[in-house]
C-alpha cells in the first residue's frame, strides 16, 4: 500500500511531529464514532491504538482493555513512554476485581477448585455409576465457566448441553441435567454468600450483572475476536465512544466459551491489512492457510501484505499445538540436537508437563505402575485401574487429565528422569534472552513474536480437514472447531519475524514456499502423527474421531529414535549420494549403515526416487 502523511500533531514521546501512516490507519484516526477494526497479525494494533489515543483531546479519558496481564503490562509501559497521561490500560478482570472483590470483601481462590473439592463442598453423591459424583463435579466447574463468561443473568437461561461434543459425555450429562443445574446454582450461591472463596470468573460475572457505567469518554477493546460474553455486554452498554479491535481469524479461545465480537457487533468496520512483523512469503502462507476455510463453507479470501524490513534478531522458538507435541519435541531437541542447550518454556515448565512432585501426573503414574500407596489425590486413589480412568475421562471430557494419561502411556517410569533433565536445562525468566531455544504451545505465546519459528507437526492440515469433514457432515459445532484449528495454525505461522520452519504436511496444497520459509520434509514411511496423537488410548481427539488404542505404548528409547529420524533433514545432496550408491549396487543394509537410518527410512527414500518398487 502507498504510505501517506497524516497531518496530526501528536504528543507521543513529548515531541510534536508529523507521523507517517498507511491510508488504512489514517481512516481509523479520522473516525469520530464507534468503530471495529479487523487487523491482521503483526499489523501494529497497539501502535495504531496509541496513536488514535494521542489524536484525541488531551482532556478526554481513555480506557484500553487488553486481553491478559502480560499485554496490560506491555501496554502500560508503552503508554508511559509515549506520555499519554489521559489513557489507562486494564484487563476485564482487573476492572472487575477493583469494583467487586474489595467492595464485597471476597477472597479469591487463585487456582480454582479441584473436582474432589467440589464433591466435598456440595456433598455430591452418585446414583450407581462409578465415580458419578466426580463426573458431576467436573461438569459443574465447566457449567460455571460457561455461565460466568456468558451475557446471561441466570444459569437456567443457558443449555450446558450445547457445549458437549463427546457422545458419551453428552449422554451422561443428559441423564443428570436437573441435578447438575441445581448444584451449579448452589455452588455459585455459596460463593456469593462468602461460604467459600470465589474464583476469577465469578467476580467478572458479578461485575457484569451490576451494570457498571465506566467513567471514560473512549473505550478501546482489544482482542475482540476472543471476547467473553460478559465483558462484551459491559462494553456495549457504555455511553463512551467504543473502538473494538481484533482479528476475525485469530479466535483461539472457543473452548473457553469466547465469542467473536467482530462478527457480532454492528459497528462500521476498518481494516489493517499490512503486517510489519513478517515478510511477504509468510504473509502469503498465512493467507493460504486461512484459505483452508473454503472446505468449511463460503469463505472470502484474506489479503495480507508483509512489510517487515527490520534486520533479523536471534530469538528462536518451537511452537506446538499440544503439550504432548511440545514435550516430545523438547525431549528430542535436548537429547539429540543440542544436549547442552539452554532452554526456556513460555509460562512455566510445570504447566506443560504437570510435573511437580506430588501432583496429579505422578499420581496417575503411580496408578499406572500399581503403586497405589503413593497416590496423594483422593479422587485418583479411588480409581481401580487405568481403564477406569479412561472411562471417566470420556464421560467428563477432562482434557488435562487425558493429557496426563497420554504422557504416562508414552513414558511410564522414565517420567521423573525426563522432567528433571528438562528442568535442569531451563533458564529463569530473567535470562530468557539467553536461551538457545524457547518452547511454547500456541496458546502460551498469543501476542508474542520471535525471530525464527519452527512448528511442530501437531497442528491441523488440509488432509486432516478433509478427513474430518467426511465424518462430521453438516455439524456446525464441529465445523466451528475445525475453523478454530485453522486459526491456531495461522496464529502460529505469524509469530515469526524472519524465518519459518514448517512441516510439509502443514503446507496447503499447491502453495510454493519461497524466501524465508523452510519446508521440513518427512523421511520415515510412518506418519509422525503416530508419535503425536491427539488422543492416545482410545480417547476422543479434538475433531471427535476416536483414535485406535495401541497394544503397548512405545518406550522412550523407541520414541527418541523415531523422532531423531523424523527430524533430521534429508538434503538434495543426500538424495544424490543415495541414488549413486544404490545404482552402483550398494545393498540396503550397507545404505542404512552409511546414512545412519533405519531400513524403513531408506526404503521409503528409494521409493520416492523411483529406485525401488513394492
Amino acid at each position: 500500500p502507498k504510505f501517506v502523511l497524516l497531518n496530526i500533531k501528536s504528543q507521543i514521546g513529548n515531541l510534536k511531529y508529523l507521523m507517517i501512516w498507511t491510508k488504512e490507519q489514517e481512516a481509523i484516526f479520522g473516525q469520530q464514532g464507534n468503530l471495529k477494526v479487523n487487523a491482521v497479525a503483526g499489523s501494529g494494533k497497539t501502535t495504531t491504538i496509541l496513536a488514535y489515543a494521542a489524536s484525541r483531546p488531551s482532556e478526554s479519558r481513555i480506557l484500553y482493555i487488553t486481553f491478559n496481564k502480560l499485554m496490560r503490562s506491555e501496554a502500560q509501559r508503552k503508554i508511559a513512554a509515549e506520555g499519554l497521561k489521559h489513557m489507562q490500560a486494564e484487563t476485564a478482570h482487573s476492572l472487575a476485581y477493583k469494583a467487586i472483590v474489595h467492595r464485597y470483601g471476597y477472597t479469591v481462590r487463585a487456582q480454582g477448585y479441584k473436582t474432589s473439592e467440589i464433591v466435598k463442598i456440595l456433598g455430591l453423591e452418585g446414583s450407581g455409576q462409578r465415580h458419578e459424583e466426580y463426573m458431576v463435579a467436573n461438569h459443574i466447574l465447566k457449567f460455571i465457566t460457561y455461565f460466568c463468561n456468558s451475557n446471561k443473568a441466570k444459569v437456567q437461561e443457558l443449555n450446558y448441553l450445547d457445549t458437549i461434543r463427546d457422545e458419551k459425555a453428552r449422554h451422561f450429562v443428559e441423564s443428570v441435567y436437573p441435578y447438575l443445574e441445581t448444584q451449579t446454582r448452589t455452588l455459585l450461591a455459596k460463593m456469593d454468600r462468602k461460604e467459600i472463596d470465589i474464583i476469577h470468573d465469578f467476580y467478572l460475572k458479578k461485575f457484569q450483572l451490576s451494570q457498571p457505567v465506566l467513567p471514560y469518554d473512549y473505550i478501546l477493546f482489544d482482542e475482540g475476536q476472543d471476547a467473553s460474553g460478559a465483558m462484551l455486554d459491559i462494553f456495549l452498554h457504555q455511553p463512551a465512544i467504543k473502538i473494538l479491535v481484533g482479528d476475525m481469524h485469530q479466535q483461539i479461545y472457543g473452548w473457553r466459551y469466547a465469542i467473536n465480537a467482530l462478527h457480532l457487533v454492528p459497528f462500521p468496520q476498518a481494516t489493517l491489512s499490512t503486517s510489519f512483523r513478517y515478510k511477504q512469503p509468510v504473509a502469503q502462507l498465512a493467507a493460504a492457510v486461512l484459505g483452508l476455510k473454503k472446505w468449511l463453507g463460503p469463505h472470502v479470501p484474506v489479503v495480507i501484505n508483509g512489510q517487515n524490513k527490520v534486520a533479523p534478531g536471534s530469538t528462536k522458538a518451537i511452537i506446538a499445538r499440544t503439550n504432548l507435541g511440545l514435550l516430545l519435541r523438547a525431549i528430542d531437541f535436548t537429547a539429540h540436537e543440542n544436549p547442552a542447550a539452554r532452554i526456556f518454556f513460555e509460562g512455566n515448565i510445570h504447566s506443560y508437563t504437570y510435573a511437580e512432585d506430588g501432583s496429579s501426573l505422578y499420581d496417575v503414574l503411580n496408578l499406572h505402575t500399581g503403586n497405589r500407596d503413593r497416590i496423594r489425590d483422593p479422587f485418583i486413589r479411588e480409581m481401580k485401574d487405568m481403564s477406569e480412568m479412561e472411562e471417566y475421562i470420556e464421560k467428563s471430557e477432562e482434557t488435562q487429565l487425558g493429557m496426563m494419561v497420554e504422557i504416562i502411556q508414552r513414558y511410564g517410569r522414565e517420567i521423573p528422569g525426563i522432567m528433571n533433565r528438562l528442568k535442569e536445562r531451563q533458564v529463569p525468566e530473567t535470562e530468557k534472552h539467553t536461551a538457545d531455544m524457547i518452547f511454547t504451545t500456541l496458546h502460551r505465546c498469543k501476542g508474542l513474536e520471535y525471530d525464527e519459528v519452527e512448528l511442530v507437526e501437531d497442528f491441523v492440515s488440509e488432509a486432516k480437514i478433509k478427513k474430518s469433514l467426511a465424518s462430521i457432515k453438516e455439524n456446525d459445532r464441529e465445523k466451528n472447531a475445525l475453523s478454530e484449528e485453522i486459526n491456531l495454525l495461522y496464529v502460529a505461522i505469524t509469530r515469526t519475524k524472519s524465518k519459518l520452519l514448517i512441516p510439509q504436511a502443514l503446507v496447503p496444497d499447491g502453495f510454493v514456499a519461497t524466501g524465508c520459509i523452510m519446508v521440513l520434509h518427512k523421511e520415515e514411511e510412518d506418519d509422525i502423527e503416530d508419535l503425536l496423537p491427539f488422543a492416545a488410548g482410545g480417547f476422543k481427539n479434538r475433531f471427535g474421531a476416536k483414535s485406535a488404542k495401541p497394544a503397548m505404548a512405545p518406550s522412550i528409547q523407541q520414541v527418541r529414535q523415531q523422532l531423531k529420524e523424523g527430524n533430521r533433514r534429508w538434503t538434495p545432496a543426500m538424495d544424490a549420494s543415495l541414488k549413486k550408491k544404490f545404482e552402483q549396487g550398494t545393498g540396503i543394509r550397507e545404505l542404512c549403515d552409511h546414512f545412519d537410518r533405519t531400513t524403513g527410512v531408506i526404503r521409503a527414500r528409494l521409493k520416492k526416487l523411483d529406485l525401488l518398487t513394492d
